[in-house]
């Protein structure tokens, strides 16, 4: 099979949409904001703080603000709720893309921004930024953020699952997709009518699964990408990421077509081997407990 040549979506930087300029293209558009969140208490609250005081209370561009409490062991859900964010919870599954198809059912905008809750020193730009395309652009369905990743402060060496794992394997099977700069970014949206088609990986797979699906949907014409800036969030250690990293490659060997176990086992010498649930939901609209939002 022929190699189907990469070209990089419309790319554009945060700086390009300013909010005043978004509220005036937002017209009746709502716009849900989604925090999928396990054990981050540390970081909700101050997320969730700035934008309802930036982007509800001052200007009114964010219509509604959720965080999905994915089994925390913690205090997230009690924070985030403090700090003013609806808070609903993963029941029958979990996961991060379990806590993203749980945002779809219980969330009611037209335009549904998801951004990930441990991060420091939140930019509103995340938001701003990923909203831009979507409602300035009627033919873009899905946007994908990037940004610098620093390692432990260090201003480079983050990202280690997506240039070990995910850009390998999009270089093999999906070379379509190799201008998007952060294939698991964390930080993406989309017009619901959309991403109420797509399946969703309950684990860390869902974030290359979604775009892979995402692009089989509307094409490559259908999605764009933002500059989001400077990315400043909790960097795990190698033994946390090698789970996550079965996960990424296991959604993308189902969407090239290769079967794999849905329940292996990570072995690794001198650890007692790590059982893995890999699981996908069907897309929201093919589920029973999905009610799309009414006009």
């Amino acid at each position: 099979m022929a190699a189907v040549p990469s070209a990089s979506p419309p790319t554009f930087h945060h700086r390009d949409f300013a909010v005043e300029d978004l509220v005036a293209a937002k017209g009746d558009t709502r716009v849900s904001v989604c925090l999928p969140a396990r054990d981050e208490e540390a970081t909700v609250g101050a997320i969730v703080d700035a934008i309802r005081t930036r982007l509800v209370d001052d200007v009114a561009l964010v219509d509604e603000l959720l965080v999905v409490d994915d089994h925390s062991s913690d205090r997230t859900a009690a924070v985030a709720a403090d700090a003013g964010a609806a808070v609903v919870h993963t029941t029958d599954g979990q996961g991060k893309g379990e806590a993203l198809w749980t945002s779809m059912l219980a969330s009611k905008g037209d335009v549904v921004v998801w951004c990930d809750a441990d991060v420091r020193e939140f930019d509103l730009a995340f938001v701003t930024g990923l909203l831009g395309p979507l409602l300035t652009r009627p033919g873009i369905g899905f946007v994908k953020g990037f940004y610098e990743r620093p390692l432990n402060d260090r201003q480079e060496g983050g990202g280690r699952v997506t240039e070990l794992v995910a850009r390998p394997l999009i270089a093999l099977l999906f070379p379509e997709l190799a201008g998007i700069v952060q294939p698991l970014s964390g930080e993406y949206a989309g017009r619901r009518e959309v991403l109420e088609r797509l399946p969703f990986v309950q684990g860390y797979g869902v974030d290359l699964g979604l775009l892979v699906d995402v692009v089989r949907l509307v094409g490559p014409e259908g999605i764009a990408q933002v500059d989001l800036g400077v990315r400043y969030h909790r960097n795990r250690p190698l033994a946390e990421l090698s789970p996550q990293a079965v996960e990424v490659m296991e959604a993308a060997l189902r969407r090239a077509g290769v079967e794999t176990d849905p329940r292996p086992e990570l072995a690794r010498p001198g650890d007692a081997p790590l059982a893995l649930e890999l699981g996908e939901r069907p897309p929201p609209l093919e589920s029973p407990a999905y009610r799309r939002p009414a006009p």
